[in-house]
Order: C-alpha cells, then structure tokens, then sequence
C-alpha cells in the first residue's frame, strides 16, 4: 500500500485530530493496523446466536442497569449497514393490548460483531443499552457508557480502526472492474 492512503479509507475516523489520523495512515501505508489490533484483541467471543446474544446483553444490563425496563428481543441482524453507521439499534415498540398500551424494547446488533473480538461486541451492547435511559449522545450518555465500560472511548475508537481495517481487507480481495 503507497504512503498515499484515500480520505475514503478513514471514513469511520471523521472528526478525530489530524496527528491521530496521520498515525492511523502511517500504520495503513506499512501494512501494520490488522497486526496491531490483532495483538490487542486477542480474545474472541462465544456469542455465536440470537439466544446467546439475548442472554449476553441480559447480563450486562442485569449487572449495570437493574431498574432499566425489561428487553423483549436480542438479536443480530445482517440487514444493519456499517456504511450507514448503524452498528447496532435501539427502538421501544408500543402496542395496544387490550384497555393498555404495551411498550416492548429491542436490541439489534450488527451481525459483523458475530465475528468480532470481545470487546468490540461489548462495547456495542454497552452503547445500545446506554440508550435504553438516554436518547442522545450527550454527556449523560457517555458517562453511562463508561460507567458500564470504563474503557469505552479507547474501544469505540479502535472498534473504528477494526472496520477501517475490515473495509481495506475487503478492498484489497475484491476484483479490480473491468477497465
């Protein structure tokens, strides 16, 4: 890979500063970013199906969040779009059952993280679930965040170079169009 990395190739890393960025190009254009986050994210998850996806996230929010409403369903869900910025979702679906209104949460992960490390998955359950009190992404927000996953930040942002690093291995396999 030249020196020379696409703006398009640090879709994911918008907003940060451009010293952060000309070491994450740095690592790009030597071929190391996959190596380096492969060396820091070694362990993998067993979270393999919707019913351990349910259980995983119940946990979470069981030790973290007792008094949050119940979930009704847990599941990945392969039509989420990366590209989109939807990594996971969130949503309240009420219902009229019989004289009451019925509110039931969801949780939907995308299912790229069935084969992410660890920690990613737990970094995105912890953001879906921080949404279940706090609608935005303001400070309260972020402080539930950490609260659950004091590491937050640092993984939000190597979760960021993962995909990063995902979408420069799907390039570079992919054939060249005709031309």
């Amino acid at each position: 890979m030249t020196a020379d990395v696409p703006a398009t190739a640090l879709k994911y890393l918008g907003g940060y500063p451009p010293e952060v960025l000309a070491r994450v190009r740095a690592l790009i254009a030597q071929d190391r970013l996959g190596a380096v986050l492969a060396a820091k994210y070694r362990d993998v998850h067993a979270v393999r199906n919707d019913g351990q996806l349910y259980t995983y996230v119940q946990a979470l929010k069981e030790r973290h969040m007792r008094k949050a409403a119940p979930l009704g369903k847990v599941l990945y869900d392969g039509k989420l779009q990366v590209l989109k910025h939807a990594l996971g979702t969130h949503t309240t679906i009420s219902r009229v059952q019989g004289g009451r209104l019925k509110a039931s949460r969801e949780i939907r992960i995308a299912s790229v993280f069935r084969d992410a490390p660890a920690d990613f998955l737990r970094m995105i359950v912890v953001h879906e679930l921080a949404h279940m009190k706090e609608a935005d992404h303001n400070k309260a927000f972020y402080q539930l965040c950490t609260h659950m996953a004091p590491d937050y930040h640092q993984l939000e942002f190597d979760l960021r170079l993962w995909l990063t690093q995902l979408d420069l291995a799907r390039t570079a396999s992919s054939p060249m169009p005709p031309g």
